[in-house]
């Protein structure tokens, strides 16, 4: 994915309110974030400004968002970013943006999970409320999400290489384990349940030590729940992922966690990859990503036995 940032000024955000839904315009206006794909404004005390800036593909994600996340939002046990106006491209701005409810709190890159208990259970009940089947023309995923977990070996692979060669992965042959074992489970055989499908910490928000919101779902699609579930080792602190995997309802059996387990493996890869371009100060690269991509890996290491081997008790 390339990045070819987009200079965005509160003066342009301010001028395309104006244009397009001028009862807004004249509402306090302050940066909030600069994202992976979008800039983020807050507009007000309750509302936010997202427009595409760095990456190509931004404008079909906020779509995606405009179109399917009202409907899904009144289900949801945590706040989440509900469209709430279209900006259509323009002579101002050449891209799709949108408005936004506003949802406070820290991202847990920036602000990581402190209560593992209340944190997994506030995870469990949000993906036990999302993962509900989604209709036939629901988006699909990017990056092989959706696919079987062996579609992205070469991926793996070519990632792990990378991250070994830089000196950042203690033990590879433990962390092929885990892939290989992974790739080797059953295919999910369910019907496609809705997904969030970018689970890392920095689409996770907290407060108080624990998740208040989630954030960014230009990548919502249906599939195999496995994807979503890899958070339970990236987000939580050490010793939280049983007591999710308890509350989750359905209560996942051994194959989809060890599919999780892989797609963890995947989410953990690449945060240490883009961690360690962000500590070099390189296009792309995001240093909070890097140490709970490190801390996830390990902990998908030393649990591997007992989550392979036996399914969570309800």
């Amino acid at each position: 994915m390339t990045h070819t940032e987009i200079d965005i000024s509160a003066e342009l955000v301010r001028d395309l309110l104006r244009d397009q839904h001028p009862d807004l315009a004249d509402r306090p206006l302050r940066l909030g974030a600069r994202g992976w794909d979008n800039q983020l404004w807050r507009l007000g005390d309750d509302l936010a400004v997202r427009l595409p800036w760095a990456t190509q593909d931004a404008d079909e994600l906020l779509l995606k968002e405009h179109t399917w996340l009202p409907a899904l939002a009144p289900r949801l046990p945590l706040p989440v970013p509900v469209p709430q106006r279209l900006g259509e491209p323009s002579a101002l701005f050449p891209r799709l943006w949108i408005v936004t409810t506003w949802v406070p709190g820290e991202p847990a890159d920036r602000a990581p999970v402190t209560r593992g208990a209340a944190a997994a259970d506030a995870l469990a009940a949000f993906l036990t409320a999302l993962h509900q089947p989604a209709p036939e023309q629901a988006p699909a995923g990017r990056f092989g999400r959706g696919a079987p977990l062996a579609d992205c070996s070469k991926g793996f692979a070519k990632q792990l290489a990378e991250a070994t060669e830089m000196g950042l992965i203690p033990d590879p042959d433990a962390v092929r384990a885990v892939w290989e074992d992974a790739v080797t489970a059953p295919d999910w055989s369910g019907p496609a349940l809705w997904l969030h499908g970018d689970l890392h910490p920095a689409n996770v928000l907290t407060a108080d030590g624990t998740i208040c919101g989630v954030i960014d779902f230009g990548d919502l699609f249906a599939g195999d729940p496995a994807c979503d579930l890899a958070t339970a080792w990236i987000l939580l602190p050490d010793g939280a992922a049983d007591r999710f995997h308890r509350a989750y309802r359905p209560a996942p059996d051994a194959a989809t966690l060890r599919r999780a387990r892989g797609w963890a493996v995947l989410r953990a890869l690449s945060g240490i990859l883009i961690g360690e371009a962000g500590v070099h100060g390189r296009r792309g690269g995001k240093a909070t990503w890097g140490p709970p991509a490190h801390a996830a890996l390990r902990r998908l290491i030393a649990t591997a036995p007992s989550l392979i081997n036996c399914d969570p008790q309800p």
